[in-house]
Order: C-alpha cells, then structure tokens, then sequence
C-alpha cells in the first residue's frame, strides 16, 4: 500500500495517460475502421483494392513495429515535431482500425441484401445506403466483437509507455527502476487495467439491451 500512497500522483498521472490514450486510440479506429469497410464493400474497385490492402498490412504486422514508425519514420516525413502521445495514438488507433473493419464488415454481411437493393431502387447512393440503412442494423450486430476489440486496444495501449508516453506500463517501469517490489507495483497496475477493462465492458452491455430495446 505504501508505494501507492507515496507515488499515488505518479499512478494517477498513468492511469489519466492510459484513459487518454485508449480513448483518442478507440475514436480514431472506430472512426477509420467504418470507413475502410465501407471501402471494402464499395462498388468501386480502388477503394475496394485500398481497403484489403489496409485490413492486410495492419492485422499482420505486429504493433511494437508499427510504434517503432509511427515514433522514428513518421516525424520525418509527416508529422515533425509531433508528440510522443500524438505519434502513439495515431499507432495504436491505426492498428486497431483494422481489427474494427473487419466487425463492422461481418455486420455488414448479415444485413439482408434486399435492404439494399430496396434503398437503390428509391434511387439512394451507395454512401446513403450504408449510412442509413446498412450500418444502423449492422450495429446491432458488431457491438460484442467491438467490446472485445475496445478491451485489446487498453491494453495494448501498455506498449506506449515503452515510446516516452505517460501511461500505467511506464510508471511501472519507474517504480520498478527504484527498486520496488514489482509485484506489488504489477498489483496496483492491473488493478488499475481492470477498472478501465470493465468500464469498457460495461459501456457495451449498457448499448447491448437498448439497441435489443430498438429492435
């Protein structure tokens, strides 16, 4: 309990960067994942072809890699002078983004096709069909594989603190560096991580039984 209460600014601090994090990293995957299904559902070939290429290149490179350019590569080309937290959220969000295409795409893929035939035939464009009429019934759907999703991206979010980026990993390795019991500091952490995993967890079910209310 000690080393909480002595470097309870130090944790709360972690705990603030981890939430941040998680939740800049959740906006921007929930956000790109939506878009790249819509492109891989598209009609139009490139988008189509831009979207797998996507879905292929980040599900299957590992995401302490894509850390590493997002931190030395990216600030080079892009984004100089950009902040270890700005580069890391854009990481993590990214990666995530393709597990989230491939929820909202299995979604997608249980709405009945005629639903769609029916909204092109009152001459809606494929952007209003997906818009209005594909996604609000896919969401129903992907909500528990998103859960799942959301619970990964907090605690990969722990490879952060590895990149200068203030978060519960790296007040670990802080605490541990002065020669802390690590389990005990590995005790509050994940104590820590539980609290953010359930929130999340919550959240869902919470949306589960109103949108099962809307149906």
């Amino acid at each position: 309990m000690n080393v909480l209460i002595d470097y309870l600014p130090e944790f709360r601090d972690g705990f603030l960067g981890t939430l941040a994090i998680t939740g800049a990293g959740a906006v921007i995957a929930l956000v790109l994942g939506v878009l790249i299904a819509g492109f891989r559902v598209s009609p139009i070939a490139p988008l189509r072809a831009f979207g797998t290429a996507w879905v292929t290149l980040l599900r299957n490179t590992p995401l302490t890699l894509l850390f590493l350019v997002a931190t030395f590569v990216i600030p080079e080309i892009v984004f100089d002078g950009a902040s270890p937290f700005v580069l890391a959220m854009l990481a993590l969000g990214c990666y995530t983004s393709s597990f989230v295409c491939e929820a909202v795409r299995s979604g997608i893929s249980t709405v009945p096709v005629g639903q769609a035939e029916a909204a092109r035939s009152l001459g809606m464009t494929f952007a209003q069909t997906l818009r209005l009429i594909v996604l609000p019934q896919a969401t129903r759907t992907v909500l528990q594989p998103l859960s799942s999703i959301f619970i990964a991206l907090t605690k990969n979010s722990a490879i952060a603190g590895a990149f200068s980026v203030t978060e519960l990993f790296g007040v670990a390795k802080l605490l541990s560096d002065k020669g802390y019991a690590i389990a005990l500091i590995f005790l509050w952490v994940a104590l820590a991580y539980l609290i953010i995993t359930f929130s999340v967890s919550g959240l869902f079910r919470l949306l589960e039984r109103r949108m099962g209310v809307a149906r």
